[in-house]
């Protein structure tokens, strides 16, 4: 058995991935984005914010010194994600590290925070309840000078960086105006001056913006689980047994093509490989998505990552390292996670010039108020409303956050989104194609039927499975599962022997039994009368039969067929409820097709459909105004696999389908079609909410703070509610299964 060859569609030698450390909102990524691409020989450049990451693709060879340093000029902080496994896996246990240091950090000045606020909230609780009384200026600006220099300073570094880069952020808004609250009061307090202090709204607007990024900052994290989890299924080392029998311990990246490895009970399989010793239960659920272990035996293939069951597995490497399928899943969900939604381009586009615009508005704000002869307190309060509610964190958080979270949990229930487009494109399918052959049905023939001539169709299977127990052809391999299956007790048989195109033949308890059609059965003298009419009869079901003989006697017939994957059935009633139109199309006779259609309830079917022809039926759809997926599993499948709108590639296909299609099916299960539909469909949505959230707080927070109906406190904890409940929304996506 030998494996296709790596896809070449995972790797990209113009391409570099980059760690972003300090982002706090979509100004910042759009910032370095823009920084990025104008950097000489850089293409172009995504940059994903909750994953924390920039996608950098340079017209030449990659300079990961020129990148780093643009990301630097823009005022942030970047380095090259290693190549290697190991050093990966330590850099991100590091940058984990760090972040739980860092929100430690947090909960303390929160803690802070709150504990010197607490005196601004019972004063303004007995206001509201008609006490008048007030806390001394000198005490107010005691309380809140610590709050504005330990919390404060993050955000006067966020700014400046920010500026030093020729960009505004959040943190620019955030300095903006706690800023001017403290300030002004402050200046208020030590002059002597009577008037309005907003010690209160710096105070409240710091601890609500830091409360929010804590919640972001935690939700986020947990958006890119699925990818991370990828990352550590692969152990570090294996052992590998060389040519003299020898055992060792090896690092994976010293692993090659070829290498044998030993895998012991309850250890993960560290290369993709066939197992060339052993037999085992293994579970894949982590990889593929499967819920049951799968039986493996010899010459069966493994997965990197997968947990060995209670047996020992020999297993022979055929894809190792950042070839295996964990790596190789991991770099396509980081590309889709990376990309960018059409939608997310234009919400890119407003967040670039948004923060110069608030800044405009606040000052409009700020002199319309002085104008109307509101005096410079209350004018400064409703322009720092402005530059506190209008921070764009839940704008930029909107499309991303969806996205990660859905193609995370896609990733773990064994659908891989290649594509942003492809996830889009995958909500507004109205028609699916079936490919028969490995698709709706497993793509190897068994059993379906047994008919003795004199009734006794346990014996007529037993003597038949005798024969064919020493031949490698599917059919026999039918046989002896349906026969083992059964527990039957197969006798011993000799003198076997091969009939290239007619059969097999072999003695058992001193009678020629033969296997085959007509023409074998006459061959060794047997009587084919009994039986030419039981084989005519399969054949025009679609089925292959085959005669069996003892002697001169036919015994009876066995029928053969290449029957539906066990939830084909269910995928197509779930595709039905839906409201999708599913087709079958394929390459297969009438005859053949029409049983499988009618056992998974498929109505439509067109059969004897060549590859151009499969092409020709999707253009012919497509004209017609509908949007159709094509899913498939073969090379034959590819050029439609392309043409529809969605392509969808079985898992265990060709490669070659597999880089065509939109969407790949980690494991061959047809149930996973409509849950691909279903998942889009709802991160679409997701996302539409998100962006419905995000401009209700900016189109309504903006003119209440500007006209004065929202003070700097009540923005900054609506502020941090909009990113939070934007990232929570999209976290209910991480939670999602196939059985929703």
């Amino acid at each position: 058995m030998t494996r296709p060859e790596p896809l070449e569609a995972f790797r990209n030698a113009a391409t570099l991935t980059l760690d972003i450390d300090g982002m706090h909102c979509a100004a910042c990524a759009a910032r370095i984005e823009k920084v990025l691409g104008a950097t000489p020989g850089i293409a172009s450049a995504v940059v994903n914010l909750p994953l924390e990451r920039a996608d950098v693709r340079f017209t030449g060879a990659p300079d990961a010194g020129a990148a780093v340093a643009a990301v630097g000029r823009a005022g942030y902080e970047a380095h090259v994600r290693p190549a290697g496994a190991a050093e990966r896996r330590e850099a991100e246990a590091a940058r984990a590290a760090a972040r739980i240091e860092d929100q430690r950090r947090t909960v303390a000045l929160l803690a802070m925070t709150a504990v010197l606020g607490a005196p601004f909230l019972a004063g303004m609780v007995g206001m509201a309840a008609g006490s008048h009384g007030v806390l001394p200026g000198w005490l107010q600006l005691a309380l809140a000078t610590p709050v504005q220099a330990l919390v404060g300073a993050r955000f006067y570094r966020g700014a400046y960086a920010s500026l030093r880069g020729g960009a505004a952020n959040m943190d620019v808004l955030v300095a903006l105006g706690t800023s001017a609250a403290y300030f002004w009061s402050a200046g208020q307090v030590i002059a002597g001056t009577p008037g309005a202090l907003y010690f209160e709204a710096s105070i409240a607007v710091l601890g609500f913006v830091l409360l929010g990024n804590l919640l972001q900052a935690r939700a986020t994290s947990g958006t890119a689980a699925a990818l991370t989890a990828l990352g550590a299924l692969t152990p570090e080392t294996a052992r590998r047994r060389d040519a003299s029998g020898r055992e060792e311990e090896a690092p994976i990246e010293a692993l090659g093509l070829g290498d044998v490895v030993l895998v012991r009970p309850g250890e993960r399989v560290p290369v993709d490989g066939l197992i060339a010793e052993g037999a085992s239960d293994v579970d894949e659920q982590l990889v593929t998505g499967e819920s049951k272990p799968v039986k493996k035996a010899l010459g069966d293939a493994v997965i990197a990552g997968s947990l060995n069951g209670a047996g020992f597995l020999v297993v022979e490497a055929t894809a190792v390292g950042e070839d295996a399928t964990p790596a190789r899943i991991g770099r396509l969900v980081a590309r889709a996670q990376l990309a960018k939604a059409p939608v997310q381009r234009l919400v890119d586009r407003v967040t670039a010039v948004f923060v110069p615009v608030v800044v405009a508005i606040a000052i409009v704000t700020l002199v319309g108020w002085l104008l109307a002869g509101a005096g410079a307190g209350p004018a400064l309060g409703h322009a720092i409303a402005v530059l506190v509610i209008a921070c764009p964190c839940a704008l930029g958080l909107a499309t991303p956050a969806a996205l990660v979270a859905g193609t995370g949990a896609a990733a773990k229930a064994g659908l891989l989104v290649r594509d942003v487009e492809a996830l889009e494109r995958a909500a507004r399918i109205d028609a699916v194609i079936f490919d028969k052959t490995g698709t709706l049905t497993a793509g190897r023939p068994a059993l379906v039927a047994t008919e003795a001539i004199d009734g006794d169709a346990t014996k007529l299977l037993a003597l038949a499975a005798a024969v064919e127990r020493g031949s490698e052809h599917p059919l026999a391999k039918a046989v002896v599962e349906a026969a083992e299956g059964q527990g039957l007790q197969i006798p011993a048989a000799t003198n076997i022997r091969s009939h290239p195109g007619d059969g097999v033949s072999g003695d058992v308890a001193g009678a020629r039994v033969a296997i085959g059609g007509v023409r074998l059965l006459a061959e060794v003298g047997a009587h084919t009368a009994p039986v030419e009419a039981m084989l005519a009869r399969h054949a025009a079901e679609g089925r292959t039969a085959v005669a069996v003989s003892e002697g001169r006697r036919a015994k009876g017939v066995l029928a053969f067929a290449d029957a539906p994957r066990p939830s084909a059935a269910e995928a197509v009633r779930r595709l039905a409820a839906l409201n999708v139109q599913i087709i079958m199309l394929t390459g297969d006779s009438a005859e053949a097709a029409a049983p499988i259609a009618r056992g998974v309830g498929i109505s439509r079917v067109e059969a004897g459909a060549r590859p151009a022809d499969k092409l020709a039926t999707i253009q012919r759809l497509k004209a017609e105004g509908s949007r159709v997926a094509m899913v498939g599993d073969g090379v034959n499948d590819a050029p439609a696999l392309a043409a529809a709108d969605l392509g969808i590639a079985m898992g265990g296909g060709a490669d070659v389908a597999l880089e065509t299609a939109g969407v790949a099916l980690l494991r061959p299960d047809p149930v996973l079609v409509p849950a691909a539909l279903l998942l889009s469909r709802r991160t679409v949505a997701n996302i539409r909410q998100n962006l419905a959230w995000a401009f209700v707080y900016n189109v309504v927070g903006l003119p209440l703070a500007a006209f004065g109906a929202l003070s700097p406190g009540i923005a900054g904890a609506a502020m941090a509610l909009s990113s939070a409940s934007v990232v929570l929304n999209a976290l209910r996506l991480a939670r999602w299964t196939p059985d929703d």
